[in-house]
């Protein structure tokens, strides 16, 4: 993905503080990458350092370098930067750009804006900027419940009864993201679910229809986005399937780019869906905490195994 420079003056959410002062004809350039750079390696004779389409942040310890060099190596080591394909300068902390930055930037057509901000604070927001609009997205076919404050994705063939597990949980009093399609994008290696602009806290129940779910059960029944922390996976019985009955095995579910933990679940008569995600969440909910039942398990039955062996190997050391 891609981002035209011309963004980060349009912005009105992240509170960059930018004012530009020179290369307004290259506002169209583009910006690949999420991540900034700051160009010191680059100003010292190192341009191999450089990254293509990516936005440079001045700092001060930048702006007092170039103050230190001579006109002639001052000119050199700026030339280097603005022949290369950056996107923009921002320059930070309120400081003035150098009169051969502003010359450069209009005959390299090279965007320099100003920001009041200091650098740590603007590299967090411009970094939030960033991530936001250039990170991974897609969809999925599922739904989406915040379960116990856990991000929990129901995914499976139409008709198997995900949105009658959602429903019977936000009936439980959990909150309800998003229903069919649920829209999904990376951010700092996590995966953030949130709402389709289009059917935004609707749900579809068979043989009912399109309900809302606001409108229903209240403003505290829904929520417009969640990291998803586990993946739920319904699946038909079948006598023939075979799948872990220990939860030793760990399985995973790939969401741009980021590998979500998983469980399956075999549909049956008689199976409590609702409950069951309930305690899948309970139970991720201990494994973030250090505690995994089914390896804590293991371990007990290993020690009782292993207590007879060692009471001989004593009798016969005897």
């Amino acid at each position: 993905m891609t981002l035209l420079v011309k963004a980060l003056v349009d912005d009105a959410d992240f509170d960059l503080e930018l004012a530009l002062c020179a290369g307004e004809n290259g506002l169209e350039r583009r910006i690949s990458y999420d991540r900034i750079q700051k160009p010191g390696l680059a100003l010292a004779g190192y341009v191999e350092s450089l990254r293509s389409e990516r936005l440079q942040i001045f700092g001060q310890t930048e702006i007092k370098y170039l103050h230190s060099l001579t006109p002639e190596a001052r000119t050199s080591a700026l030339s280097a930067l603005f022949q290369s394909k950056i996107s923009c300068i921002v320059i930070t902390a309120g400081q003035e750009p150098l009169l051969e930055m502003l010359d450069m930037a209009q005959n390299c057509d090279v965007p320099i804006f100003r920001s009041t901000l200091l650098s740590s604070s603007f590299i967090t927001r411009v970094s939030d900027f960033l991530d936001s609009h250039l990170s991974l997205e897609d969809s999925v076919h599922g739904v989406c419940v915040d379960v116990f404050g856990v991000g929990v994705l129901v995914t499976g063939p139409s008709g198997i009864g995900k949105s009658e597990s959602a429903l019977d949980l936000i009936l439980r009093g959990h909150r309800f993201l998003s229903d069919d399609v649920v829209p999904i994008k990376k951010r700092h290696e996590s995966v953030i679910a949130s709402g389709s602009e289009l059917t935004r806290h609707h749900m579809e129940v068979r043989g009912l229809g399109i309900i809302n779910v606001k409108d229903l059960f209240g403003a505290a029944a829904v929520r417009q986005q969640k990291k998803i922390e586990l993946v739920v996976e319904l699946i038909e019985w079948s006598r023939e399937l075979k799948l872990d009955r220990t939860g030793l095995e760990q399985r995973y579910e790939r969401l741009v780019e980021v590998e979500v933990p998983k469980i399956v679940l075999a549909i049956r008569p008689g199976r409590n869906i609702a409950t069951i995600i309930e305690v899948a969440a309970r139970n991720h909910l201990l494994k973030l905490q250090g505690h995994d039942p089914a390896r804590d398990f293991e371990k007990s039955i290993e020690a009782v195994l292993r207590a007879p062996a060692l009471q001989r190997h004593q009798l016969e050391s005897e």
